[in-house]
């Protein structure tokens, strides 16, 4: 049998691969193939899909959104920053198709009680409500709003391997909060976004809205330009971490934006990579490995199909999360608001999982 030659940007994902995770990488390279308007059927759980989130971000100024047949398909985002499409044109105005069919109420609801405060779940193939408790009331959000700082991150299409070096001010905010990061480490862009999306550190994602065209300030004008067009009428963002008990949104608001997120093939990626063990420069303190899992335990565990994941925390927020899944190949959205504690939100997504996975599908 002839073998066929495989392409240098194959080798270079091969090898990727085979290093993802190694304490001995130096540093999360941006590689891979430069097609960036195909479309492809997203796998769920992406534990161990960073060489495609690579690949995804291989041009230095690439399109932040790579459409994608995920099955949810009553989503359509336009793309205002399309520097990697292939007419290289610039769309001014975002088009944001969001509207969920059906109503609350139906025999497709799943029969469950949750002890969270707001919870919305939401059939992300019809846009149907499934479940609901308190869902249209505006409640803090936590760390749930690196999301949002992820889309805008992407949207500007900046170079992703562009180092970045944490200040001293990335490590002051409206709360005080543990960080494994000093001030002088030097992570690239991709890598930042990284931490901020499954690790969760706050000095990330404010490093991520420095260095944002315009600056700090332009960054969080840009994060409720988004929430608006995406028609989160309840939501209202004061800073890039959550550690601003301002920012805020309903359960149903953070759907929109969940579903959003989909369209992101690096925000999938990143926020349901298990562990990384990332290569951290200092010139002052010295070099060191930073070994990271993530926030959240059902990601870790691999027991669940999650194709997006993010956790939160702060007093006035209570416990929570929200995330992708596809159970009995349906796709669903959760959100979980204020559960008092971490057992109250992981058993109330379990028991909304499992539920899911009985409910009638036809």
């Amino acid at each position: 049998m002839k073998q066929l030659p495989l392409t240098k940007q194959q080798l270079i994902a091969a090898m990727i691969s085979l290093s993802l995770g190694s304490a001995a990488q130096a540093a999360l390279t941006i590689n891979g193939s430069a097609d960036t308007s195909s479309s492809a059927r997203m796998s769920w759980g992406g534990a161990d899909s960073l060489s495609e989130a690579r690949n995804i971000m291989y041009k230095s100024k690439g399109s932040a959104i790579k459409k994608v047949d995920s099955g949810n398909g009553t989503t359509s985002i336009t793309n205002a920053n399309s520097f990697g499409s292939s007419n290289n044109s610039y769309n001014s105005s975002n088009s944001y198709n969001t509207t969920y069919r059906g109503s609350f109420g139906s025999s497709n609801m799943i029969p469950i009680s949750t002890d969270s405060r707001s919870v919305a779940v939401i059939d992300a193939e019809t846009g149907e409500s499934i479940y609901e408790k308190d869902a249209d009331i505006a409640r803090p959000m936590a760390s749930i709003s690196k999301v949002m700082t992820a889309m805008v991150v992407l949207d500007a299409g900046l170079d992703m391997r562009e180092e970045l070096t944490l200040d001293p001010e990335d490590f002051v905010g409206p709360k005080r909060a543990s960080s494994n990061l000093k001030s002088g480490d030097r992570l690239n862009r991709a890598e930042m976004l990284l931490m901020a999306l499954m690790k969760s550190e706050n000095p990330a994602a404010k490093s991520l809205a420095r260095n944002y065209p315009g600056g700090y300030t332009a960054f969080i004008r840009a994060m409720n330009r988004k929430a608006q067009d995406l028609g989160m009428t309840t939501a209202f963002f004061g800073d890039p971490t959550g550690l601003d008990k301002r920012n805020v949104a309903s359960s149903n608001d953070l759907v929109k934006m969940v579903r959003a997120a989909g369209n992101y093939d690096v925000i999938r990626r990143f926020s349901t990579t298990k562990s990384y063990d990332f290569y951290v420069s200092n010139y002052s303190s010295g070099n060191r490995t930073y070994k990271a899992n993530n926030t959240s335990s059902l990601v870790r565990a691999g027991d669940y199909p999650i194709g997006i994941s993010k956790t939160g925390f702060i007093n006035e927020a209570g416990r929570c999360v929200v995330m992708e899944t596809r159970v009995n190949n349906r796709p669903a959205i959760i959100v979980i608001l204020g559960a008092n504690s971490s057992a109250t939100r992981w058993g109330d997504a379990k028991n909304i999982l499992n539920s899911l996975a009985t409910r009638r599908t036809v």
